[in-house]
């Protein structure tokens, strides 16, 4: 695949990924993507996307929770 933004080759990868999902933001592991070798843009085929929201819609391990504080600049 080529990036969009810089036109280098990708190649994929597992990555940490921030999901906003039902007004929750959860952090998902080893979620597959295609990373730009160059810029290290990230792209998530749609079918790994959804995937991610059908886990969260069903029990799921949590691995671990963190306090997040949210300001304004």
């Amino acid at each position: 695949m080529i990036c969009e933004f810089c036109g280098s080759e990708t190649f994929e990868k597992k990555v940490k990924r921030l999901h906003w999902y039902n007004k929750k933001l959860y952090i998902v592991e080893n979620v597959p993507a295609q990373v730009c070798a160059e810029c290290g843009e990230r792209y998530f085929h749609a079918q790994v996307l959804d995937e991610i929201d059908r886990m969260l819609d069903e029990d799921h391990e949590v691995m671990e929770r963190i306090e997040v504080e949210v300001v304004a600049l």
